[in-house]
């Protein structure tokens, strides 16, 4: 579940080899896993081999000798000059019994397969001259291609393509993934992704302390809440939606629901008087208050039953809101702030981030898509246009106190202390008008259950995404919370869980 980025990475791999490792080792069984997943993906006809100057070309070299050995015709293309390598790199391509091509896009034609092994995940400048005409003939070739570590052309800590990139039908990296293969647009050039053990000690990580992982439930496993047989509904939180006047109800419904699904043992909407009939008329196990002032709203709750809150879905732009969420940060409680609670401040950010710093520990989750984010933290986000989603997420996370949820295909979580996680289960058709409302009452109904916020929301996130593929083509968001509980039924088989 470990993310490393490329300097976290180059860290491991020194340590493997002070570890007694040679680096030619590593690259021999690199080359290996990359032959073996070209035999798989091409199983006739010839290959092509496009090597760059650095290990990455090394690992092609390495594939290209071990795919001959195997019966297999293969062709290198070389971008330099094969007396210019060095190191392992040298090495491996002193094996390489067969002729050389010189970099010639034209060279490229239309083989039975194209291992990438242009660039590494440490590119961090624009590809420009030959590598960019090889790129556009790897790319208009027709031909399955696998990459070698990350799609040439990709920036391998970022996501981003630096000027062309090739897209690639699979991708082989190894050891653990770098956030390029789960950030877009990283992630549509990688294809699938294949992780190889290529004998580097997983111990290595308690030295290069990783703090980016993939949102897999093994990242929560021991934050999961599961109902007790002797528990009760008191004991698995009471969850609170805050609704928005008549005209807007909707959303905090949606969120009610999903809170109530993810687990929550009650779930109360704070109803306008001039919304109550609507909302009484569409809620059934959902219970309503009929709730106006900031001081109706802190009146309920100085019931410390009532633990968590949403606000924000459907609830309006303005001095209610904004009144409301300090009211709940005042109260201390465990809180989602999604959508119209987010721009509610967007003008005066400093007010709520001073008011979340002020908790013992972070209890507050900022749910905002990409344009909330930019408004909330506007001077932030546009200062640099280059860093990655998850450099955002995290320098977001910091500055607000709070633990920062980014949506999108890519979600990314952030906590304060520096941990983040980032997601890749959300299918296309999640993308639909409610779906961030029903996220959110399901991480305040895991929030209810006492889950720390950062699991929280990220099993939240993890589940909705889990759900978007159940329902499948076609979904609403009215559909997710009904979902969950085949969702819920296949994490408790993956966990062990009795049901």
């Amino acid at each position: 579940m470990e993310v490393l980025t490329t300097a976290e990475m180059e860290h491991a791999d020194r340590l493997a080899i002070a570890g007694g490792t040679p680096g030619f080792a590593l690259m021999l069984r690199a080359g290996q896993a990359v032959a073996q997943a070209a035999m798989e993906l091409a199983e006739q006809g010839p290959i092509l081999v496009v090597a760059g100057r650095g290990n990455n070309g090394g690992d092609g070299f390495v594939a290209a000798t071990e795919l001959v050995a195997r019966g297999r015709a293969v062709s290198i293309i070389l971008l330099c000059d094969r007396d210019t390598l060095q190191g392992d790199a040298a090495l491996a391509a002193r094996g390489w019994k067969g002729p050389v091509l010189p970099c010639n896009a034209m060279a490229v034609g239309a083989p039975a397969l194209i291992i990438d092994a242009l660039f590494g995940a440490g590119l961090n400048r624009p590809v420009k001259g030959d590598p960019h005409h090889i790129i556009e003939a790897i790319n208009a070739s027709g031909a399955p291609v696998l990459s070698v570590d990350l799609p040439s052309g990709i920036n391998g800590t970022t996501g981003a393509v630096m000027g062309v990139a090739v897209h690639a039908t699979e991708t082989v990296t190894f050891f653990r993934c770098k956030p390029a293969h789960l950030l877009l647009p990283g992630r549509i050039h990688c294809g699938r992704v294949r992780v190889a053990d290529i004998g580097i000690d997983a111990g290595v990580l308690d030295e290069v302390r990783p703090r980016t992982f993939e949102n897999i439930p093994t990242l929560w496993r021991g934050s999961f809440p599961v109902p007790r047989i002797d528990g009760h509904k008191y004991a698995r939180g009471h969850a609170v939606l805050v609704s928005g006047d008549m005209a807007a109800t909707g959303a905090a419904r949606l969120a009610a629901r999903g809170a109530l699904r993810a687990g929550a043992g009650l779930v109360t909407l704070a109803s306008p008087r001039d919304a109550l009939a609507i909302n009484a008329s569409a809620l059934t196990a959902v219970m309503i208050r009929a709730i106006d002032t900031r001081a109706e709203f802190a009146d309920l709750l100085a019931d410390m039953r009532l633990n968590a809150c949403v606000i924000g879905p459907g609830a309006g732009v303005g001095e209610r809101t904004r009144d409301f969420v300090l009211a709940a940060l005042s109260a201390q409680r465990r809180l989602v702030l999604d959508a119209d609670a987010l721009i509610s401040f967007a003008k005066v950010p400093d007010r709520l981030f001073e008011a979340i710093k002020a908790f013992a520990y972070p209890q507050v989750i900022l749910t905002p898509h990409q344009g909330e984010f930019q408004r909330i933290f506007s001077d932030m986000s546009n200062k640099n246009p280059l860093h990655s989603k998850l450099e955002q997420t995290r320098a977001a996370a910091e500055r607000s106190g709070a633990i920062v949820l980014l949506k999108g295909p890519d979600t990314v979580v952030a906590s304060p202390d520096g941990r983040a996680a980032i997601s890749a289960n959300a299918p296309p058709w999640l993308a639909t008008a409610g779906a961030g409302d029903v996220l959110a009452g399901m991480i305040a109904g895991f929030l209810a259950q006492g889950a720390p916020a950062f699991e929280a929301a990220c099993m939240g996130t993890w589940m909705h995404g889990e759900a978007g593929s159940e329902a499948g083509p076609g979904l609403i968001a009215e559909d997710l919370p009904e979902v969950l509980p085949a969702v819920f039924r296949r994490l408790y088989d993956e966990f062990g869980i009795d049901y």
